[in-house]
This record gives structure tokens, sequence and C-alpha cells, in this order.
């Protein structure tokens, strides 16, 4: 019996290539599971930013109506098994081993065809399966890459949500927004109740949900967040026949993020509409309000005091792209600034880092610039070249563990430290301060 080291290290080593975009193959397996047609209310949330706080506010709106929740999430910050959970638990290392057993299985089923999968589609299905084995209430379903051709798009979820389209992934899903926006709108049905998390939308996400006639809603026309009191930190979110008051600020922290509560609440208030088994508890301002009060995710705007006890202030964000730096910038900008701010950056080699640069540079004072390994890794020399050249560089160090202890060095009581540019920046900063 292979451990679960040894069962991610097997998919690693199945598959020829890291991404492999198409249904075909992990739908057969989903329906050699069993899986499919799916019977579980599923909320599927697409985009370019904003997925994961979405789908954080969604979970923990669930919880708080009493809800057993099944959550599924990529990439992973620490620990492989975050990626599937219920009611925030991680799903069990044997639970997990189990899934990835039976859908081995079912890929290798004497008489039918043997199927390759993807280290992401091994972990989709094996959501999926225990979701279903557990019987939950509601999943809340994370897309990876794109939408349309992405794994977690085999089953028809009740309401999707689509956050926001900006450029990112462009080699696979297209050079142009319009391109990435009908990629990303794949996860649209027919007369779908459709949820968007922004009024900047291509064209293409238009085309898209009128040949499909779904029921969209869209913020400002649909449903707001209005009466926003910075001073007594409370808000209103309106829909079309149903008004939520005295709202409190979401924990999650940044300027983005009462749009993105508000795009949820009107996912899951529709999700509640047409799926009777989640209506028992009436939605009101105490059930949202525990929610907001409650919402956690670590790796957006996280903010740490002071590391150690006595020394800067750290904020970890996985800004990887030219519109999440820029979403990070205008948070940042809104901060009281004493001293100097440090940058810890580690970005993949397929990233748009002069972008990110760009959005960035004028709230940091100095960039530490850490090597990041694998098959899109980018050693810092080579990051240090594709940065903006007015972008002042402090250090060049070889992985995150060195970055964190360089800027940690460099800096005093009442600095700040951002750690940027990836999952897989954030993860290992995460390991270095223990948290």
């Amino acid at each position: 019996m292979k451990t679960l080291a040894e069962w991610l290290a097997h998919q690693q080593a199945l598959h020829p290539l890291d991404i492999e975009l198409g249904l075909e193959r992990v739908r057969e397996v989903a329906q050699r599971l069993g899986l499919l047609p799916w019977k579980i209310p599923t909320i599927l949330v697409a985009g370019t930013n904003g997925k994961g706080s979405t789908v954080a506010y969604l979970t923990a709106l669930a919880q708080s109506s009493g809800l057993q929740v099944g959550t599924f999430t990529s990439p992973h910050l620490q620990n492989y098994q975050e990626r599937i959970s219920i009611n925030g638990l991680p799903i069990g290392e044997k639970s997990l081993v189990a899934c990835f057993e039976r859908i081995e299985v079912a890929r290798l089923q004497r008489g039918a065809k043997v199927i390759s999968l993807t280290f992401f589609e091994y972990s989709t299905l094996a959501a999926y399966d225990f979701f279903s084995r557990q019987a939950v209430d509601i999943a809340i379903i994370e897309v990876g890459l794109g939408g349309r051709l992405d794994a977690t798009n085999i089953i028809d979820a009740d309401v999707a949500i689509l956050s926001s389209i900006g450029l990112d992934h462009t080699e696979w899903l297209g050079a142009t927004l319009d391109q990435i926006g009908a990629e990303k709108a794949g996860i649209f049905r027919p007369l779908q109740p459709v949820i968007l998390g922004s009024i900047r939308m291509p064209e293409s996400v238009h085309d898209v949900l009128r040949n499909l006639d779904c029921k969209a809603q869209w913020p400002v026309k649909d449903f707001a967040a209005e009466d926003l009191n910075a001073e007594n930190l409370t808000w209103t979110w309106r829909g079309h026949h149903q008004a939520f008051k005295n709202l409190p600020w979401p924990s999650l922290q940044g300027p983005i993020q009462i749009q993105n509560a508000a795009a949820a609440i009107a996912a899951f208030q529709e999700c509640r509409n047409i799926c009777p088994n989640l209506s028992a508890k009436t939605l009101d301002e105490d059930i949202i309000g525990e929610a907001l009060r409650a919402v956690s995710l670590r790796g957006r705007f996280q903010r740490i005091p002071a590391y150690p006890a006595t020394g800067p202030e750290w904020i970890l964000d996985v800004a990887h792209n030219g519109p999440a730096a820029q979403m990070l910038a205008a948070a940042l900008e809104e901060l009281p600034r004493a001293g100097r701010v440090v940058a810890v950056a580690g970005i993949f080699a397929d990233k748009d880092i002069n972008a990110i640069g760009l959005a960035l540079d004028p709230q940091i004072d100095a960039w530490v610039l850490c090597g990041l390994q694998g098959m899109r890794g980018l050693d810092a020399i080579n990051l240090r070249a594709r940065l903006p050249v007015q972008c002042h560089s402090l250090a060049l160090v070889p992985d995150v563990a060195a970055g964190c202890a360089t800027a940690l060095a460099l800096s005093k009581p009442g600095d700040r430290i951002i750690v940027l540019g990836s999952f897989m920046t954030v993860g290992p900063a995460l390991d270095w301060l223990g948290l």
C-alpha cells in the first residue's frame, strides 16, 4: 500500500505533461467511479483573480448556515491535503489515499482502456469522490486553469461565478482578454444562474451568456455593496428583492474584498433558491455577519503584525500576475507607512514579471529576489533581468527561506516586508515563519 507521499510522486511521474486541458479522460474515470451525473448542489468559481477569496466567503456562508460544505481549491500552500476540505477541515491522509486507490482501480479498469491522468486531474477526482461519499450538503469548487477544458468542469454546477478576467496563463488560454474570457465562460450551462464578480467583462463573456440564455446577475445592476461606512466598518448588500443591512467588514483585508463578498452572497442566495435542501435556515444578517467575521484565507494580503515580536510587519500575498499585483499595490497604498517596505519576490518564468514589477514598484523601497525550482522555475538573476529597470534590487538569493532571512536582517521595527509572486513563494515563507 502506497503512502500519500508515494501516491503524489506516482502521479507526478505518470503523465508526460503537467497540464493537459481536456475533459474526455477525466470524465471517463469519473463515470467509472459512479460520480456522474453529479447530484450534490454545487457552486463552481472561475476567474483570473478573486477565486480564492470568493470560495472562502462561500464556504463560510455555508458553514454559518449549518450546512456540511465540501471545498476544493488549488494549488496548496504548505500541505496537499489543504486542497480538499469539509467544513474547513482538510481531508485526512487515510481518506485521501483511499480516494487515490479507487481512482487507480477505475483508470486501470480491467477490460477497458487504460487512462492517463495529470496531477491536477487526480486531485479533482479525489475531491469529487470524497464529497460524494461524505454526502456533503453543498460543494464549493474552484476552477484550476481556465474553465472550458478544466477537469473541474466535468460536472454541471447549479450556479457559476466568474470573478474577473485578466491576462494570465496566455500560453494555454489565449493572448487576448476575449480569448481568455471565452475559455473561462466555458463553465456556463444553458439557463444556468451566473454571478459576475466584475462589471468589466470582455465581449466574449457577454456572447456566451446570450447564446446559453444564462440567468446572469451583474454587480451594481443586480446586486450591490452599498452604504459603505469606513468609520463603523459596516455595509449593506442589496439585491432586487432583498437587502442585508449593517453587515460587518469582511475579515479578509484589501479594497476588493467587499466586492468579492457581495458576489459570494449573491451566488449563495441563488443556490439556496434553486436547491430546496439548502433552504432549511433563512439567510439573514446574523448568518452573513458570522460568515464575514469568520472567513479566513492564508496568503491573500495576510498580515503578520510583527516577526519576531519586536520586528517588522509581514504581509504575504500570492499575487502572481499583473491584475493581482495592481490590487496588492492598491491595498498597500491604503496602509499608513512609516519605515521602509522590502519585497521578497519569487515568480515563475511564465508570468508577466514586467507587469508585476510596474504595478508594485511605487510601493516598494527594495526588492529581495528569490529563485524558484521546477520546470517553470526562475533563478534570481533571470528574475532581476525581467523586472523593470527602476525596480531596485537589494539582494539576489537562491530560495525563499534565504529571501525571508535576508529581508529580516535588512529590516527594523516599523518596516514592512511583503512576500509575493506565487503560492510557491508564500508557502515556504509560511514555513520559515513557523505559521
